[in-house]
């Protein structure tokens, strides 16, 4: 796709990397089969197509509407356009570059800025925790759309004591020990038995996902230099690698050499930390043979695995959790219909757009109610806490569930 920059992109980075994106798009229209957006709403501008030429157009010095904003916001980012792509367009990249420009351009209405600021600056925020546990306990009185955020609580467990010779980082994350503190902990336990010890850098705190796609790239930016500067004394000792229990956290942390690639303090470092990070289902391959004489219960049941997108599409892991958990005789298996397709929760989206995000939420539900599942899994808190707010079922990280057969 050629592109005829305007003066003004000529001149700016963000321009010419989103030029050097476009130049691999053909047009081809295979992104729009996959897309959860023009599935649902049908318009060429609810696609990845439509949005690609809405960018290009900005590009080009044509001015953006509040209209283009909308289209560009309607994007889950959820990359599965990226794993249908013959041309290998970084659709995720390129969506960040337009909604920063668009957002430079267009001013949105007091009312959204209100909410967006309270997102990006409230869940990364040390309050969010003592937020989230006077919701936990008047949630009966709370109103369903704010019930549906707020899940029930569950308790952490201990955290292992062994100290051992391998050693990994992991992430605590913003709002995951807020929300369901028992998967950072099961982590830790599952990891101690397979005789890996979990560290965690106190300093570290949310992977800088939440800012960044809100359009705050430069907050975005500094909470991951912090994390950086948190983990370098730990990767300097020698932690094998950063484990992530939460897809959302791994994609952006495996992208901090990208997106810091132009930091020149920050650049080696980056890449460093991007290329040992591993999302946890990454270990499964070397956990299995040390977990399978361990297990004291078989589970029971048939689980329905939900691979988020931020695992399958942004990273690129498919079935390995099914097969892992498989081979440690759990029955696992992911929805006959649209195993692909987002959930609706994508971060802050089910805030920010919930009739999208609630109707995906339901038809995501119907094709994993169809197997009759005793609980549903998955891998990201955002898609947990999204899908348990419509159905009875449980639903659970997957580490969880292996934590609980080896107790």
């Amino acid at each position: 796709m050629q592109t005829h920059l305007s003066d003004e992109f000529a001149q700016r980075a963000d321009g010419r990397a989103a030029e050097a994106i476009l130049r691999k798009c053909v047009h081809c229209g295979f992104c729009t089969a996959t897309c959860p957006t023009y599935q649902l709403l049908g318009d060429e501008l609810d696609g990845p197509r439509g949005r690609i030429y809405l960018i290009k157009q900005v590009l080009e010095g044509a001015e953006p509407t509040r209209k283009t904003q909308q289209h560009l916001d309607r994007c889950l980012t959820c990359r599965n356009c990226e794993s249908t792509c013959p041309s290998g367009v970084d659709y995720g990249h390129l969506v960040d570059i337009g909604r920063a420009i668009v957002d430079e351009k267009v001013p949105r209405p007091a009312g959204e800025r209100a909410v967006r600021w309270l997102l990006k600056e409230g869940l990364p925020s040390p309050a969010f925790g003592p937020a989230m546990k006077l919701g936990q306990a008047v949630r009966g009185l709370l109103p369903e759309s704010l019930k549906a955020k707020v899940p029930q609580p569950r308790p952490a467990g201990a955290w292992p004591t062994r100290e051992h010779a391998r050693r990994v980082l992991m992430l605590g994350g913003c709002v995951q020990p807020a929300m369901a503190p028992n998967i950072n902990a099961a982590t830790a336990r599952v990891l101690d038995a397979a005789g890996i010890q979990t560290v965690v850098a106190a300093e570290a705190g949310c992977c800088g996902a939440v800012k960044f796609h809100l359009n705050d790239q430069d907050g975005g930016r500094a909470q991951m230099r912090a994390n950086i500067d948190a983990w370098w004394p730990h990767i300097e000792r020698g932690v094998e690698a950063i484990v992530m229990n939460a897809s959302g956290c791994g994609v952006t942390v495996k992208e901090y050499g990208h997106l810091l690639k132009d930091d020149p303090a920050y650049t080696e470092k980056a890449a460093r930390v991007s290329a040992i990070t591993k999302d946890l289902s990454e270990l499964l391959p070397t956990l299995v043979p040390a977990l399978k004489d361990r297990l004291k219960r078989a589970p029971e049941g048939l689980i329905g695995f939900h691979p988020p997108c931020t695992l399958q599409h942004g990273q690129k892991l498919k079935g390995g959790v099914e097969q892992h958990l498989g081979a440690l005789g759990f029955k696992v298996a992911v929805a006959r219909v649209e195993p692909h397709l987002c959930c609706g929760s994508a971060g802050t989206y089910s805030v920010l757009n919930p009739d999208i995000a609630y109707t995906l939420r339901d038809r995501k539900l119907g094709h994993l109610g169809e197997m009759k599942p005793a609980v549903i899994a998955s891998a990201n808190i955002g898609c947990i806490t999204h899908l348990q707010s419509g159905t009875d079922t449980p639903v659970r990280h997957w580490v969880e569930l292996l934590d609980e057969a080896l107790s």
